[in-house]
């Protein structure tokens, strides 16, 4: 797949289900994850419902999903339109270096602009040199830091 205009990305729909579960198993396994199979039903039914997230998949001639991308919209305090994080990017080993990943970047881009979003943005390991490649070229590296906490039962309060 090098022609990059010839990528069909749409929206994720609940017939993808199958098909999106092997990308998503893909996508945990890089990041070396195991999340609760719970975890993963609510997320699909939020991403097909459009529930605070929503979900394109790249298909191949025959329409069968390739790759993945799921993003969320939310206010900013720093523009009127706020924001579009793209939480989930990933695709299938045998469609790599085609454009697929250009083209889910491209769609949630254009989808986020045309919902008032003034900014997209994402995050991956530091050393994801293969994904870094194609995000120097369709964005800019931010100078901030990211931290995180869980939220368990058990967080400090104030």
């Amino acid at each position: 797949m090098s022609d990059r205009a010839a990528i069909p990305v749409r929206p994720l729909r609940e017939s993808d289900r199958e098909a999106w579960g092997a990308l998503w198993d893909g996508y945990l396994a890089f990041y070396e994850e195991d999340l609760d199979p719970q975890v993963t039903e609510v997320s699909f039914a939020r991403l097909c419902a459009g529930d605070g997230v929503f979900g394109f998949v790249a298909c191949d001639a025959d329409d069968r999903p390739i790759g993945l991308v799921h993003a969320m919209l939310h206010p900013s305090t720093w523009s009127p339109g706020g924001y579009c994080y793209l939480e989930d990017l990933f695709v299938g080993p045998d469609a790599r270096t085609g454009g697929v990943g250009r083209a889910l970047i491209e769609t949630v881009a254009t989808e986020a602009r045309r919902r008032g979003a003034t900014k997209l943005y994402w995050q991956t390991d530091h050393d994801n040199a293969r994904a870094r490649a194609l995000y120097d070229q369709v964005a800019t590296l931010e100078k901030v830091v990211l931290y995180g906490r869980e939220l368990g039962g058990d967080a400090p309060a104030g």
